[in-house]
């Protein structure tokens, strides 16, 4: 049996379907309502995508309706559509425990979403879901496990009888997700991120739902490449500068498609994410346009971005 006919056959059992979205909204893992547990979705992707992610949830639930959302963790990509499921079912919504807090007071300066620059409206959290905890999803109990490293308070969700893992940002198949502690300066983060990586092993997944990405069965090379990845960074923090700042700055023009260089620049020089990772280079504010000027000739060089008149645009292909 092939790995896609494999994976099939588990989530018709466990009662999941997976709408894979890209890079700019967070897939969505959506569980069917069973007599233990009500229709849920596990993260609900970035603002701008709501319509359509309301879209297919509606097509798939028909008239049962959505009754709970639970989030992996909260940055913009994975939380964006809570606010319109929320107005459209009136669901209840799980945050993990570490969250909980700032999310109810909306405390700007523990939340991500001013800092990066992007957009997430703000909606009403219900309760928590603390690491070490199970809850049933369909009619299978999924235990939630600790993922810190591209966030501090993330989680991961494994359902152990069918070996079938959600692992958020912690693991992608061929890509690493920002280390976001590390551009504060925290390089335990790189650690915490590695410890999550060995959790996963622990954990032996025998199919991986990541946060963004196609569903995938070779754990243990994603697990080795990322891990691969992560000591390079751990060698050579100005690279995961670097990376993070191509990374941001593609999240933004997936956004928009394409934007006056101009306002870029100005976007970039302003957006404390960016700021801070100035600081971290040791450079002064005054090197803000220059710095910005660079990235974004980074991501045309490498055939990313593409430039008209003063317009910076999105290559074709990745529109």
């Amino acid at each position: 049996m092939d790995s896609a006919s494999f994976a099939a056959g588990a989530f018709k059992q466990l009662g999941l379907k997976v709408f894979e979205r890209g890079w700019l909204s967070s897939n969505n893992i959506l569980f069917a309502p069973s007599r233990r547990a009500p229709a849920t979705v596990v993260d609900t992707g970035y603002v701008s995508h709501a319509e359509q992610t309301l879209a297919l949830l509606a097509s798939a639930l028909g008239p049962v309706g959505l009754e709970r959302v639970i989030n992996t963790h909260l940055h913009s990509d994975h939380v964006g559509g809570n606010s319109k499921t929320q107005a459209q079912w009136n669901c209840e919504t799980l945050v993990p425990e570490a969250s909980l807090d700032p999310a109810r007071r909306w405390d700007e300066s523990r939340l991500s979403y001013v800092d990066t620059g992007q957009r997430c409206p703000r909606f009403r959290v219900d309760s928590a879901l603390a690491a070490g905890k199970s809850i049933v999803l369909a009619d299978y109990p999924w235990q939630a496990w600790s993922a810190p490293g591209h966030d501090p308070d993330a989680l991961l969700l494994f359902q152990a009888d069918s070996g079938v893992m959600l692992s958020g940002d912690a693991l992608w198949e061929q890509r690493l997700a920002i280390i976001f502690p590390a551009l504060e300066g925290e390089e335990a983060a790189f650690g915490e991120a590695l410890a999550a990586l060995d959790l996963v092993e622990q954990l032996a997944p025998k199919i991986v739902i990541p946060g963004h990405g196609r569903v995938f069965t070779d754990v243990a090379g994603a697990v080795k490449s990322s891990r691969e990845r992560l000591h390079h960074f751990l060698r050579h923090p100005e690279r995961h500068l670097d990376y993070a700042e191509r990374a941001l700055l593609m999240f933004n023009m997936l956004e928009h498609g394409q934007r006056r260089q101009q306002d870029l620049v100005e976007w970039l020089s302003a957006t404390p994410v960016f700021q801070r990772i100035l600081a971290r280079r040791g450079l002064a504010s005054d090197a803000a346009t220059s710095n910005a000027l660079r990235v974004i000739d980074s991501l045309a060089a490498g055939g990313q971005l593409h430039r008209e008149d003063e317009w910076v645009m999105l290559s074709g292909r990745l529109r």
